[in-house]
């Protein structure tokens, strides 16, 4: 973002400055308070006095929390032109003058805060602090960004929108099983704690899914492999189907590169890992092989909203918006409407998939194996498929 997120940072560090609220003016419904957290380091960002610390730099670790922000920013809009009845209190859990710890005590003085609802942009710790307030407070905290359950259980006011990796191994083991039932797949890995944890999910899935079992051969690569230690495993007389187990993207790359580089005489289907979302498939050193991968967001460009959105970044920012901002957009939208219209019914009205605007969202229990409600979970998964670097297809 450069000069144009210095100018974003200083919009809303000045709108902090005035306040901590935005207000949309309804007398006729009870107001709702929506807390809402991101890391938006505005102290790092700006001295005392205002001054902006980084000269004519833009620093990277600023970007995601901004860029929610910036997503929320325009769920405001939209809440306001709709005459919603809704205080959005903003936190900056990076900020050094009142840290993240000594505003959650605060807010759990239920006496002073009347919050009805949580989202955060957060990191594990975060997370598993915020669902104990959202706990004590019992009210839905909905996690927007992190994909881990950060240690929480038996907390039904934990939403996890961004599925977890048990959830995307139980979607690829069905999609595989729906489309490739009877096909030879070659499970590449590598060595690591979490493809070890990878393994143990799709194990434990195979043996709970109905059906016809998969036929998988695990394959164990070295680092920095070459197409000499794939082309043992592969077949030139069929279409070959490979699931890489491994959330290195890197692994990802080059497992995918390897393949396609011998795309006249192998046909290869790779299924990819969520972190392949922001892998540039567009290189031609993929050219030739199909790639999926699993993503519990999807945002399709010939949308009407997502246009109106990439035309407004694009005058005021001279940018692209990036996937960030439409999650902040979407999130806020969304349960702040649920909010409105189930006020404290919110808890057990968030399967509720009305005020969709980019993503579905299937929001479902999970339960331990004594059947006790652990927290809710996004459990829809959309398969992308590219081939060439082109999106052909989106299941």
């Amino acid at each position: 973002m450069k000069k144009n997120g210095k100018i974003a940072l200083l919009a809303v560090w000045a709108l902090l400055q005035a306040a901590v609220s935005f207000s949309q003016q309804d007398s006729l419904n009870r107001r709702h308070q929506v807390a809402v957290f991101a890391p938006l380091y505005l102290d790092s960002a700006f001295d005392a006095s205002g001054a902006y610390r980084y000269a004519k730099t833009f620093p990277k670790f600023i970007n995601p929390g901004l860029e929610f922000w910036e997503g929320a920013q325009l769920a405001i809009d939209s809440l306001k032109k709709e005459g919603m009845a809704v205080d959005i209190h903003v936190y900056d859990t990076k900020a050094a003058s009142k840290k993240f710890m000594q505003v959650l005590q605060s807010l759990m003085d239920t006496s002073r805060h009347k919050l009805d609802l949580i989202i955060g942009h957060v990191n594990v710790n975060e997370a598993a602090n915020l669902a104990q307030l959202a706990a004590h407070l019992n009210i839905p905290f909905i996690n927007a960004n992190l994909p881990n359950e950060a240690g929480v259980t038996n907390n039904p006011n934990y939403v996890i929108l961004n599925s977890t990796l048990m959830t995307h191994c139980n979607g690829i083991y069905k999609f595989l099983q729906k489309n490739y039932s009877v096909s030879n797949i070659i499970v590449f890995r590598k060595k690591g704690i979490i493809e070890d944890k990878l393994k143990e999910y799709i194990t434990e899935v195979e043996r709970s899914t109905a059906g016809i079992p998969l036929k998988l051969k695990y394959v164990t690569l070295e680092d920095n492999f070459t197409l000499k230690q794939l082309q043992p495993h592969i077949d030139s007389n069929r279409t070959n189907v490979c699931l890489a187990a491994s959330l290195d993207a890197v692994f990802g790359q080059n497992l995918c590169q390897q393949l396609a580089s011998v795309s006249s005489s192998y046909s290869t289907t790779v299924i990819g890992m969520p972190t392949w979302d922001v892998v540039d498939f567009e290189k031609t050193i993929y050219k030739g092989i199909e790639i999926f991968y699993s993503t519990p967001f999807y945002i399709n460009p010939s949308d009407k909203l997502v246009a109106s959105v990439n035309d407004h970044f694009k005058t005021i920012f001279y940018s692209r918006p990036s996937d960030m901002v439409f999650r902040g957009y979407e999130t806020l939208y969304h349960f702040a409407n649920l909010l409105k219209l189930h006020d404290k019914n919110i808890g057990s009205s968030l399967s509720d998939k009305r005020f969709k605007l980019f993503t579905e969202f299937d929001i479902q229990p999970v339960l331990d194996k004594s059947l006790t409600l652990e927290y809710f979970e996004n459990k829809k998964l959309y398969f992308v498929k590219k081939v060439d670097g082109q999106v052909k297809a989106v299941y």
